[in-house]
């Protein structure tokens, strides 16, 4: 009995693991919601102000010009997924 809860529970944490992750926003979606200037890319006011922590900014901004593209967020969310977390 043990063996099938244990198994259960086992199966929701992967489905609820799949769904959370299926609702994530693409990369560049979050970035149009965030990017309130308009140029495509969101600076380091536009990341606080959508409530990301600033100390996570400069870890994002991979050529540190200042401002985060879909390709720079895209790429720091691909790592985070290796990390696990």
């Amino acid at each position: 009995m043990r063996q099938v809860v244990f198994a259960a529970v086992a199966a929701a944490a992967l489905a609820a693991a799949g769904a959370a992750q299926a609702q994530m926003p693409a990369p560049a979606e979050l970035i149009k919601r965030w990017d309130k200037n308009g140029d495509g890319a969101v600076d380091k006011g536009e990341w606080t102000a959508a409530g990301r922590p600033a100390e996570r900014f400069d870890a994002v901004d991979a050529n540190k010009d200042g401002k985060i593209t879909p390709a720079e967020l895209e790429a720091a969310m691909a790592a985070m997924r290796a990390r696990g977390g």
